[in-house]
């Protein structure tokens, strides 16, 4: 599946009702996620830092599609002007 792909796929499964939470809310899930992936790194099996780094890209998605922003436009950047 392309970036682009699951965008959409987190849209038609859960846009509404993360437009419906806001981008506060969705921010806070994010950082709570990243902290999840983050223990899950120092801790976890490679299952668990799977799960997680699935859980925080869902809630990435979430935060592009509620600011109207293309994840694979984000990932292009790194394509076309790599930060040095």
């Amino acid at each position: 599946m392309h970036i682009a792909q699951f965008q959409e796929l987190m849209e038609s499964l859960y846009g509404e009702g993360d437009r419906e939470r806001g981008m506060p809310s969705t921010v806070a899930w994010l950082c709570e996620e990243v902290g999840e992936l983050a223990q899950a790194v120092r801790k976890g099996t490679p299952e668990q830092q799977l799960h997680e780094l699935g859980d925080v890209l869902a809630w990435l998605a979430s935060l592009a599609n509620q600011l109207g922003l293309s994840l694979q436009d984000a990932a292009d950047r790194y394509v076309e002007d790599p930060p040095m």
